[in-house]
């Protein structure tokens, strides 16, 4: 989200035009060095099916501070169903985890999140009814270096 170049940046507040867009577990004020940048999970939840958009404005001590982030979602008709995943935190130092998801035990698994998960929980909203499916989580370290996967998890969906 902000990307230090040339010296360390002091992220103070970030705010959302939208209460649909927000960033839980985001502690501040946080100090993103030099070189680095700060992978982190904007959650969704939308009030309405459809497309919604928002900003998150980052003020901070850069010298383009605000910075101003444009945030979009799809949301999924109400009463669709979605699967909630949380995993244990990795023991080593991660920048974020992957998430994986297959149609057998076992795999093949494709990544279904978009971008790094900084946090241990992702929703998967594009579930279809009826169906199973199978979900492994990797940590990756700041040299984007991926962890053997974790231990499967069956989800099996209802039918309406």
């Amino acid at each position: 989200m902000e990307d230090a170049t040339g010296a360390p940046v002091t992220i103070t507040a970030v705010q959302s035009n939208s209460s649909e867009f927000t960033l839980p577990g985001l502690s501040l004020p946080l100090t993103v060095a030099v070189g680095q940048n700060l992978p982190v999970t904007v959650r969704f939840t939308p009030n309405a099916s459809g497309t919604a958009s928002g900003q998150l404005t980052l003020n901070s001590n850069a010298d383009n501070s605000p910075t101003t982030v444009p945030v979009t979602g799809v949301g999924v008709v109400a009463g669709s169903h979605s699967a909630d995943l949380n995993w244990d935190a990795s023991k080593d130092i991660v920048v974020g985890y992957n998430v994986y998801r297959g149609g057998t035990h076992g795999g093949p698994y494709s990544q279904i999140n978009p971008v790094l998960d900084a946090t241990t929980s992702y929703t998967d909203s594009t579930v279809q009814s009826g169906k199973t499916y199978y979900y492994v989580a990797t940590a990756v370290n700041a040299l984007l270096q991926e962890s053997a996967p974790s231990n499967e998890v069956k989800v099996v969906i209802p039918t309406p």
